[in-house]
């Protein structure tokens, strides 16, 4: 379906909603400071995720899990100061929702208040409606996160895809319809089959937004350091590398350790 784009000064819950509708992809990637913030939301990309992910990336964890709640705070208010257009959703750490829904709307509220973002973030269906519910109820709007959920990587063991078998495929479609009666605006798809997701878009009326997931979804999300390629050991078959930033980073500083080492750099034009 090809629409014209309408123009978005700021994009909000409502605006990911009427692309749906529109049949206009959604764009989203993450970010985790100010800088990279910038660059990301002044080329107009909808949606920027403040993912837990910047456990991995950031600090070099091994899973998603150790990050904590003030964190992913710092984070997001970085991130939230350099976006101008895109709407800034937060993920909510693990262990600040899943087992006390009192706790998951401290958890949402916090974020909200201290960082100044538009919307969160949770992992799972079913088992945290009650979470769920109570963020929604006060007013907070609330992305959910199926299929491979990383919070949950210990359960599953592995990073492989998702929903393959029949049972879990109807737990996730089941999870879904939840989700979007609860109240959620948007739902991210990771690593499932994609023809189950395509079954899962065209049976909401909320934006599903895929990550490994196919292309006959709504929109769709990348980390922003693999697609950029400043990342080199994460090889998914979903990820699409623009750059090959690794490579040119590192001969860029390799070149300015030879340049300080021979006294070529700082030249007479860089002093004062």
């Amino acid at each position: 379906m090809s629409t014209a784009k309408k123009e978005y000064k700021r994009v909000t819950v409502k605006s990911l909603v009427d692309m749906k509708k529109t049949g206009e992809k959604i764009s989203m990637l993450t970010s985790y400071d100010y800088s990279m913030a910038k660059i990301v939301d002044g080329a107009n990309v909808d949606a920027i995720l403040v993912g837990d992910s910047a456990s991995n990336v950031m600090a070099g964890h091994e899973t998603t899990l150790p990050i904590t709640l003030d964190q992913m705070i710092y984070h997001a208010s970085s991130v939230v100061r350099a976006a101008k257009r895109a709407l800034v959703v937060v993920d909510i750490p693990f262990g600040s929702y899943q087992g006390d829904s009192k706790e998951a709307l401290r958890s949402a509220i916090r974020i909200m208040k201290e960082s100044g973002a538009h919307a969160v973030k949770v992992e799972g269906g079913e088992e945290i409606k009650i979470s769920i519910s109570r963020i929604l109820e006060a007013g907070i709007p609330v992305m959910g996160h199926l299929g491979l959920t990383p919070q949950s990587i210990y359960k599953f063991g592995t990073y492989t895809v998702r929903a393959k078998e029949e049972e879990e495929a109807e737990k996730l479609k089941s999870d879904a319809k939840l989700l979007e009666e609860l109240g959620c605006f948007a739902i991210v798809l990771e690593k499932i089959p994609a023809k189950l997701a395509k079954e899962v878009a065209e049976s909401v009326s909320i934006p599903i937004i895929g990550i490994g997931a196919g292309n006959h979804v709504d929109g769709q999300v990348l980390v922003v350091h693999d697609m950029l390629g400043m990342t080199h050991e994460f090889h998914p078959r979903f990820l699409r590398r623009y750059l090959n930033l690794y490579d040119e980073m590192s001969d860029a500083v390799s070149q300015y350790v030879n340049d300080v080492k021979s006294q070529d750099f700082p030249n007479d034009e860089e002093s004062y």
